[in-house]
């Protein structure tokens, strides 16, 4: 058997925080996201599609939080602008203005979460890259 016979069929990424009261806020209320599933120490959002985010009670998951994350959420969105815009009225902590990353084909600005997770937003402008990880 080969990885490629075994099938994945979703995607959650879990992100851990001292306390979780304002970071779901955050993504409740101003990102949006749907609460699919509440759990106690979990609470999993779901971010487009298949794709999910777990906040995770830091004192109690698999792992801590830690002081500086590596860790880059990137969400993909069709109206970068508006985002933009959207995340600016709503006090969102912006990192950076909008961007042009033509090396890579795209445009994003980034926004730190209340936990202090750093997320990209972006938008694909090559047609192929759009038709991957936008698809309408």
């Amino acid at each position: 058997m080969r990885p490629s016979d075994l099938k994945t069929q979703s995607q959650i990424t879990f992100l851990y925080y001292p306390d979780m009261a304002e970071p779901a806020r955050f993504y409740e209320e101003v990102m949006g996201f749907e609460l699919v599933d509440a759990q106690g120490i979990a609470r999993i959002y779901r971010v487009s599609g298949t794709a999910f985010l777990g906040l995770v009670a830091g004192d109690k998951g698999f792992r801590r939080p830690q002081p500086l994350n590596a860790v880059l959420l990137t969400v993909l969105v069709n109206d970068l602008e508006g985002w933009y815009s959207y995340l600016q009225a709503r006090g969102a902590k912006l990192l950076t203005g909008l961007e042009d990353r033509s090396a890579f084909g795209l445009r994003c600005f980034f926004v730190e979460d209340p936990g202090g997770y750093a997320l990209e937003i972006q938008t694909f402008v090559r047609p192929h890259l759009r038709e991957i990880f936008q698809p309408q």
